[in-house]
């Protein structure tokens, strides 16, 4: 899911920040800490390990078209000794649009489509709000996050486990109004990319699965990767989904969402993603086929990494001022940052109960691939500054013990928000209607159906299409209640407002995360609930 909390946290990480080494007499930045250890891969892993309670990793490093290594550290799944090694499979989630990205430039240098073909060329049928957008919409848009669309839009038509289907997916778009003006601000979203898998397929002629097993995985010696979770049934070198529950991680259920592929979907290891990333630093030429062979020409890979959408750079806090980038863009599948003065090409992943990361400094020849099966982005951004300071020669900075302090800030603050929220609350207030008249159906436009209705005594919240979106309703204050949702994993509670008519009748039911660490692919916010029938109204 999802920067990052899942996707944020999703980004997101989906961003990764770099920026100029900090130095005591440079530009007001704090000096390394002074006992900063050595970098020792072994020492560094096992302490991010305890540090940010994750109960495995794998790491794959290339160098100068070389693997220097591609291997995991502690367990698949928590209470079970099997180890992680660079052959386990973990879901690497957002990174796969990395992969919709390239074979969609295969499918260009084939002549099958071009970056700026109209997406109605391909997808007849395509159709977002605003009608204006649907006919100017390329196909470089739906891979560079200006859509006009906002964070994360529509994310719950996929996210969690849903019943639609892609193509209802990519048919409700015209129902999700715009947040800001088409091309005119980065805004990470998933849905396009969902469409883009749509045209892979279209344009190759066969599922989008299929055709980046046959165009990608398998011309590169991918062989463990696979593309769906209904492909890993029956192997037994799976890294298992962790979350936090009420603060404590424990193993929890992996989602499905075959339904997303283009956006998520592919399941790979450290060797295999070894094998990818030396194909993308060298430009697209698959080294053990020839000199001639290639997966994708020159000029595609140029294009992929060029900035195609400005992202605002975030100031991070003195601590981390050495993290600052330079310049921060969205490429085509790819995010791009520098450090050093050098480029950075990044993504990063996040689904239920896994976080990835890939980092990769072309001019370095230098590819890191890190794969978690717990959801912390600051175990892996702790790892990654360690170990591009140490393969690009950057004195030591103690980025464990820097970001663990910056985390439990977070957190801090997080805590204190909710809690002004909690003195805040009108503790003596009652909701204007009887309990039982919030009860009923409500529809939103591009959503669809969510019910309240009475189980075991108490009001519960559901949404038709997602199993597992269901939770119950506390009152917390005047018209507003928190639903609890049955799946605590989620971390993801959320208040659920009603505004009323004059004659007290339900105008409308409006959702907010309860948390800013709710991860952003539960775009409650988006959704404008309407009751489908007026209730009969229940004296208070």
């Amino acid at each position: 899911m999802h920067t990052l909390n899942r996707i944020a946290a999703a980004i997101v990480l989906v961003c990764v920040a770099a920026g100029l080494p900090a130095r005591a007499a440079q530009d007001g930045a704090p000096a390394p800490a002074a006992a900063a250890p050595a970098f020792e891969l072994e020492r560094d892993v096992a302490s991010v390990l305890k540090t940010f309670d994750v109960p495995g990793i794998a790491i794959a490093i290339v160098k100068d078209g070389k693997v220097v290594t591609a291997r995991g550290f502690g367990v698949r799944k928590l209470g079970d000794p099997a180890p992680v090694d660079g052959q386990t499979l973990f879901e690497i989630a957002s990174n796969s649009k990395a992969f919709t990205a390239t074979a969609l430039a295969m499918l260009v240098d084939e002549g099958k489509l071009a970056w700026d073909d109209p997406v109605t060329k391909h997808l007849p049928g395509f159709q977002m709000y605003d009608p204006y957008v649907t006919r100017a919409m390329t196909v470089r848009d739906l891979l560079t996050h200006r859509s006009g669309l906002g964070l994360g839009a529509g994310d719950l038509l996929w996210w969690p486990t849903t019943t639609f289907s892609t193509d209802e997916i990519i048919d409700k778009l015209r129902h999700i109004r715009p947040a800001s003006s088409f091309r005119g601000a980065y805004a990470y979203d998933n849905l396009l990319y969902i469409v883009a898998g749509k045209i892979v397929a279209e344009k190759a002629g066969q599922p989008w699965g299929a055709a980046i097993r046959a165009r990608i995985l398998a011309p590169l010696g991918m062989d463990a990767s696979t593309v769906s979770l209904e492909e890993n049934v029956g192997k037994t070198n799976l890294a298992h989904a962790h979350a936090k529950i009420d603060g404590k991680i424990a193993a929890v259920k992996s989602m499905p969402v075959s339904n997303a592929v283009g956006a998520v979907g592919i399941n790979s290891n450290a060797e295999d993603l070894a094998k990818w990333m030396t194909v993308l630093l060298d430009g697209g030429k698959i080294a053990a086929a020839g000199p001639e062979r290639r997966l994708f020409s020159a000029a595609r890979g140029r294009e992929m990494w060029s900035a195609q959408t400005p992202i605002n750079i975030v100031e991070p806090k003195a601590a981390l001022a050495a993290t600052r980038p330079n310049f921060n863009a969205y490429g085509l599948g790819f995010n791009l940052s520098d450090y050093r003065g050098m480029k950075v090409v990044s993504h990063s992943g996040a689904l239920q109960g896994f976080y990835s990361l890939l980092v990769m400094v072309p001019q370095a020849k230098l590819g890191i691939a890190i794969l978690t099966n717990a959801e912390s982005g600051a175990a892996m951004r702790a790892l990654q500054w360690r170990i591009l300071d140490r393969y690009l020669d950057v004195p030591p900075s103690d980025w464990i013990a820097l970001i663990d302090t910056a985390e439990r800030d977070k957190h801090k603050e997080e805590a204190r928000l909710r809690g002004a929220a909690a003195a805040a609350r009108a503790t003596r207030s009652q909701p204007s209607l009887a309990l039982a008249a919030y009860d009923g159906e409500y529809q939103d436009a591009w959503y669809g159906k969510a019910s309240i209705r009475l189980e075991g005594g108490k009001h519960v919240l559901s949404f038709a299409r997602t199993p597992d979106l269901s939770g119950v309703l506390e009152h917390w204050q005047h018209d507003t209640f928190i639903v609890r949702w049955k799946e605590r994993n989620f971390n993801a509670d959320a208040y659920v407002s009603f505004a009323l008519n004059p004659d007290g009748s339900i105008e409308r039911m409006k959702m907010a995360p309860l948390s800013g660490e709710t991860d952003f692919s539960f775009d409650f916010a988006d959704l404008d609930f309407r009751p489908l029938k007026a209730a009969p109204k229940v004296a208070p």
